[in-house]
């Protein structure tokens, strides 16, 4: 019995994986997102340049068999940059995600499980934190929390808090009258293990796939904040500090630009690309 649950888990597992890839679409986005993590993760495999390593002889050097990116104004290998700058923006996109989703989730579930009082007060703060502008409130928090990767993660995170809130419990209060729930408390379930274990996993699709979708805007605001000087600092490469550090060279060197904008462009794209597949994947509606 043990054995034929596991592979009912499985083959449920591999059946959405490969859903996930049926649409063009979702091939390519799934292919070029590979590429470009395999590329800033094995990043020392793929330049021999340091992203840090100064020459000065070779300031503004063009795009060329030896600089494929050319090189900045201290002489940088741009390619080598991209491809470590690649680990910061994908983390800040991840994480901050990732942390957004936990804290909107379990907003979400509270409001939608208890309803009432508890539902109006957090639903009211939660417009409240909406009517501020997404990038607005992240260049409050960046300011008063300073820059830094870390700081620029919680800032990412928290402003992408009540949108996650929002879904989850309209998600909930679609569920919280289902015939499971009155079982589980007639058998004095507690309350989070109602909420958790019982109302969680089946709200929980559309959450993932928000998240999946939200990793490519967080990369782009992420780079936002980099560019205007409150995310990640220099030294360390960053494709929206890069953006920043070239946007004086625009009219003579436009390839400082035109790098680091294309590794976001074609991120997001890609992340975009899967999370529509993930979507179709995941919904009942396209099951057979």
């Amino acid at each position: 019995m043990a054995e034929a649950k596991k592979k009912k888990k499985k083959s449920r597992f591999m059946d959405t994986f490969s859903r996930i890839f049926e649409t063009p679409t979702a091939k390519l986005g799934g292919i070029l997102l590979i590429i470009i993590v395999v590329l800033c993760v094995g990043a020392p495999l793929f330049t021999k340049y340091s992203p840090n390593e100064m020459d000065m002889t070779n300031m503004f050097c063009r795009p060329n068999a030896e600089h494929w990116c050319g090189t900045d104004n201290l002489g940088r290998d741009q390619w080598s940059r991209l491809l470590y700058g690649g680990r910061y923006s994908l983390a800040l996109g991840i994480i901050g995600s990732l942390f957004a989703a936990i804290g909107g989730t379990g907003l979400g579930v509270i409001a939608g499980y208890f309803g009432g009082q508890v539902e109006n007060l957090l639903m009211r703060f939660c417009d409240i934190w909406t009517a501020i502008p997404g990038t607005l409130l992240c260049i409050v928090i960046s300011t008063a929390l300073g820059s830094g990767f870390f700081n620029t993660i919680l800032a990412l995170s928290i402003g992408a808090i009540p949108n996650g809130a929002r879904m989850t419990r309209g998600q909930i209060l679609a569920e919280r009258t289902k015939e499971y729930l009155e079982a589980a408390e007639a058998m004095n379930c507690s309350k989070l293990s109602i909420m958790f274990r019982h109302l969680l996993p089946n709200v929980i699709s559309p959450t993932i796939v928000g998240t999946t979708m939200g990793i490519g805007a967080t990369i782009t605001q992420a780079a936002t904040l980099s560019y205007i000087g409150l995310g990640v600092q220099p030294p360390n490469p960053e494709w929206g500090a890069m953006l920043s550090a070239g946007k004086n060279y625009v009219m003579s060197y436009p390839y400082l630009l035109l790098f680091p904008g294309l590794a976001i462009g074609f991120t997001t794209l890609a992340i975009n690309l899967m999370g529509d597949g993930l979507r179709d994947a995941l919904d009942p509606k396209l099951r057979k």
